[in-house]
């Protein structure tokens, strides 16, 4: 019996065996691979993982290949080290360092912002003639110039020196009067008073009426004496000429003093205050630091220049500053009452800032991460103040942001496929979602009238597309842009508002294209993606007023099909207009 049981179990291996030879016999195995399974499962994981996205647009992520809703691009694979997130780029250690990146922490609070206050502020200008010191040379007896004592421009002279010498009929006529009076003084004694103050108003001396009645004798030609000290800055009059009494001989400019006219720009004026200390240099006296205070800030702008002139005044009894000489000033703000507020604005060096219009980028370090990791952040820039930029908003005290290497992180992260300056304005595609959030029961009733108020602006909007009319929808589409910004998400909280702030995002962008495009195709596209953008807000938080249709258009886009919203149920479709009014259906309704 047990030999039965033997045979049997041997012939059963022996049969095993064979159907094993059979099946796997002619297969090679690999014992390189402890886990086959793992192994041979691996690739299929990694290929499921994988995630394609544009270059241009980095918002645009999918699990498979294809072309980009938006530009139509060809998608790439997306780096595995790359952020999740598109505003935050993250670099390795060594990349940071071969980039030579270098950050500020940002100072902050009442302090911060008033030291930034005083910083010191770079002008240029020019040495100028004080004008209160001006003055002309004038003759105040009429004649003719016999000779000049001073005859060229820039010649220095002094208050009391003889300048000219002077022939006046007028003034021998006068003497005469004045003998013969004498003559008849006893007859008639106010005649010689007369006579005597006629050559008094001519400004001639009472020494020199002295002498005239003493000799008995008519002097010809007279001395002209100088009212005032200064520099020739003109000379109106050669040996010959003939003048009227008050003509001018020549103007003159006292140099003892001078002005420092700098050339102030609107963005740097409200820092600078009457009072305020400068120094300054001129190129042609090296070495040498002058200081004064400004005395003097004008009212009026320059149209041309945008500029207003600052005015300080210097003590100049050596003649070094010479007018029209360039000089580079500094003037150092006196400190000012610190202000209460509680949002102090904050200072970045301008090296932080990359320039994108008004609103400008700045990179931001983000504490905490296991490798570097720098977030795109849009800053609003105030005052220049030297060399630092004021902040209005955008940043917070206590970030760090790159001062040094931005550039370099700006252009990684476009290549990265990240949100950079070269596409932070493009218009984001929110994919449609067959799973949108109800927060309909939670949502307050004025919110829902907000977003009725911009469900009306759209209308307007949808309503040029149909006819066709570039230039209407862009004038329908301002009104949407401004509902869009007045909406106020307070009343929202947790998920409903962290939803919201996502849709925001394309609402505002979609919007504003618009409003920039002029081709109505591109203003149809870009009303696609808004669309898509308002239905799905509209489902998640409900409206207050008419009822809503959702229609739809499968012929859009060459067949990919396209939303929109409107209040009738009858077909107007806003992507063909008149070439197919009629062509599409009522997909759902919001009561």
């Amino acid at each position: 019996m047990n030999q039965k049981i033997i045979i049997t179990a041997i012939i059963a291996v022996l049969i095993g065996l064979g159907i094993g030879y059979f099946l796997f016999g002619n297969q090679a195995v690999d014992h390189s691979h402890v886990h086959p399974t793992a192994a041979a499962s691996a690739p299929a994981s990694q290929e499921a993982t994988t995630e394609y996205t544009c270059s241009m647009h980095p918002q645009i992520r999918q699990n498979e290949m294809g072309i980009c809703p938006i530009c139509e691009m060809d998608l790439t694979p997306l780096d595995a080290n790359a952020s999740d997130d598109p505003l935050i780029l993250k670099m390795t250690e060594e990349a940071a360092k071969l980039a030579n990146i270098e950050t500020t922490i940002v100072g902050g609070g009442i302090a911060s912002a008033t030291s930034s206050s005083q910083k010191s502020i770079a002008l240029s200008g020019k040495v100028q003639a004080d004008e209160r010191l001006a003055a002309s040379q004038v003759t105040h007896i009429p004649g003719r110039i016999e000779k000049l004592y001073v005859s060229f421009t820039g010649e220095r002279i002094r208050k009391g020196q003889k300048v000219a010498d002077i022939y006046s009929p007028d003034l021998i006529t006068a003497q005469r009067e004045l003998l013969e009076a004498i003559k008849l003084k006893d007859l008639s004694p106010g005649l010689v008073k007369a006579a005597r103050n006629k050559l008094k108003f001519w400004k001639i001396g009472a020494a020199t009426i002295e002498a005239i009645e003493q000799q008995g004798t008519i002097q010809e030609t007279f001395p002209l004496y100088a009212d005032a000290g200064g520099i020739i800055t003109n000379r109106r009059v050669a040996v010959g000429d003939y003048l009227q009494q008050g003509a001018p001989l020549f103007d003159l400019m006292n140099l003892g003093k001078v002005w420092i006219l700098f050339d102030a720009y609107e963005k740097d004026l409200p820092h600078i205050r009457v009072g305020d200390k400068v120094a300054f240099t001129v190129a042609s006296i090296p070495n040498k630091t002058f200081s004064s205070r400004i005395t003097f800030i004008d009212p009026l702008l320059n149209p041309t220049s945008r500029v207003a002139a600052v005015r300080t005044e210097v003590s100049n009894s050596s003649g070094l500053l010479k007018p029209e000489m360039f000089v580079e000033g500094t003037i150092h703000p006196t400190k000012r009452k610190a202000t209460t507020s509680k949002k102090a604005s904050l200072t970045l060096p301008k090296s932080a800032v990359l320039w994108t219009g008004k609103r400008s980028v700045v990179y931001v370090k983000l504490p905490d991460t296991e490798i570097p990791s720098f977030q795109f952040r849009e800053v609003e820039l105030g005052a220049s103040l030297g060399s630092s930029y004021e902040i209005t908003s955008g940043i917070e005290a206590g970030e760090e942001v790159v001062t040094y290497g931005s550039f370099t992180i700006d252009a990684a992260a476009q290549l990265n496929n990240q949100t950079s300056m070269m596409n932070q304005n493009v218009g984001i595609k929110k994919e449609k979602s067959d799973q949108v959030p109800n927060f309909q029961e939670a949502t307050p009733t004025p919110f829902k009238k907000q977003l009725n108020t911009v469900a009306n602006a759209y209308i307007g909007l949808k309503d040029a597309l149909v006819q066709t009319d570039p230039s209407a929808a862009t004038k329908a589409a301002e009104p949407v842009v401004a509902a869009v910004e007045k909406i106020d998400p307070s009343v929202l909280s947790g998920e409903a508002l962290a939803y919201w702030s996502e849709q925001l995002m394309g609402l505002q962008s979609h919007s504003q294209k618009i409003v920039a495009l002029s081709d109505v195709e591109a203003q149809r596209k870009q009303f696609g993606f808004l669309s898509d953008v308002l239905i799905n807000v509209i489902e998640a938080y409900g409206t207050e007023g008419n009822a809503l249709y959702v229609q739809h258009c499968p012929m859009a886009f060459n067949n990919e099909g396209a939303d929109w919203l409107a209040t009738e149920e009858a077909i107007q479709n806003p992507y063909f207009g008149d070439k197919m009014m009629r062509c599409g259906l009522v997909k759902k309704t919001f009561e």
